[in-house]
């Protein structure tokens, strides 16, 4: 192997005989309890994994309190409609995140007529399918 720095990196040039050399390196098996593994949203035991970067920073954030209350209570809800008995805490996130539109930007009217044209253009077009599945 042969390595130079450019800049603040360093590029390493392996040769054809590097190649042909079996790798000594070792594997070593994932522990499931570490706490900084990338776990995924849900741990393994069930929990919600608040350090996923899948959210975005949201559980940290100024909100971050009312967003966890609002996505646990989803989360662990057992209602047949799940998330039916979490209204109050959606309800006081999107209050805390409208003091917050920087941070949290709204729809705004546009964004919400195309969000509306697009669902109406999805359901014709699922309309459509179906009746010319149907003859």
């Amino acid at each position: 192997l042969v390595s130079c720095m450019v800049g603040k990196d360093r590029i390493i040039f392996a040769t054809k005989e590097d190649h042909e050399t079996p790798s000594s390196a070792e594997l070593v098996a994932d522990d499931p309890d570490d706490p900084y593994e990338e776990q995924g949203l849900i741990l393994p035991n069930g929990d919600i994994n608040w350090n996923c970067p899948c959210l975005g920073g949201m559980a940290s954030g100024p909100c971050g309190e009312q967003f966890k209350s609002a996505f646990s209570c989803f989360h662990y809800s057992t209602e047949e409609i799940k998330g039916s008995d979490c209204v109050d805490q959606f309800r006081a996130m999107q209050e805390c995140m409208q003091k917050y539109p920087d941070l949290y930007p709204q729809e705004d009217e546009n964004d919400e007529k195309s969000s509306k044209d697009l669902e109406a253009a999805s359901m014709e077009a699922s309309a459509a399918k179906e009746e010319k599945g149907s003859s």
